[in-house]
């Protein structure tokens, strides 16, 4: 049988793209929502009616929606693939609630390229010592982003500080401005850029008194997040109950 697959946002430029992935893998597009009708696209009235439709939601929507929406899935029993950035914290106590429930996979790039540079960044960090080897990470995306630093910039530091052994938040300086005195001994720096149409490039740098060693990564069209994201909805559908990741589905741990 078929998977059926909705797409929360499906009227936006990525759920577009997710429309086109789910047919060209041979799923089943059940539908999807959102604020404004999609021509062609079967619209559902909210969230519990999409999720009661299907085996798995995709959703990159905002981090506003993603309490109600956790709440949905939990309730229909349907997969959730959750690419939404910039969660609260509330945000993902939700998600980890709707991940007692149903298999949930969230990453915050479901580029199978990006995660293979975050795991390479993993293994780098734990390498190189975080004495000698200052970790930057510089992203840059399309001027409509709202928010920064990116999720997949967040996902390439908590890379970095797994490797370390640390927490990020213990770690993080980002947007750094004036005054600022000398770089912390350890510190995880980010800065954002934002202008014109960049669907999204990232580079980690680790920059040390006698070398440099950069991962960069760049994204020149939103179907590299949506076949990956689609992968997983097909990965996820059928799985227990659980949090995973892009790497879980990439079978990379």
């Amino acid at each position: 049988m078929r998977k059926r697959i909705g797409i929360a946002g499906i009227a936006g430029r990525m759920g577009q793209v997710l429309a086109e992935e789910v047919l060209a893998a041979g799923a089943v597009l059940a539908g999807g929502i959102d604020r404004v009708d999609a021509p062609g696209q079967v619209m559902f009235a909210d969230i519990a009616a999409l999720a009661a439709a299907c085996d798995v939601v995709v959703d990159f929507t905002h981090h506003s929606t993603a309490i109600s929406h956790a709440a949905a899935v939990s309730a229909a029993g349907c997969g959730w693939v959750l690419g939404t950035t910039g969660l609260l914290p509330a945000d993902n106590a939700a998600v980890a609630e709707a991940a007692r429930v149903v298999p949930v996979v969230h990453a915050p790039n479901f580029s199978p390229g990006v995660n293979l540079v975050l795991a390479l960044a993993e293994r780098m960090a734990a390498a190189l010592p975080s004495e000698t080897y200052d970790a930057e990470i510089v992203e840059m995306h399309h001027r409509q982003k709202v928010d920064a630093p990116s999720g997949t910039a967040l996902g390439m530091g908590r890379a970095v500080a797994r490797g370390r052994g640390v927490e990020l938040d213990d770690v993080i300086e980002s947007g750094r401005h004036g005054h600022t005195g000398a770089r912390k001994p350890g510190a995880i720096g980010f800065a954002a850029l934002r202008g014109g149409q960049v669907v999204g490039e990232h580079t980690l740098l680790f920059a040390a008194a006698t070398e440099h060693i950069e991962l960069t990564h760049r994204a020149f069209d939103r179907r590299a997040f949506a076949t990956g994201a689609v992968r997983a909805a097909l990965w996820a559908q059928g799985r227990p109950a659980g949090l995973y990741s892009m790497m879980d589905v990439l079978g990379m741990r």
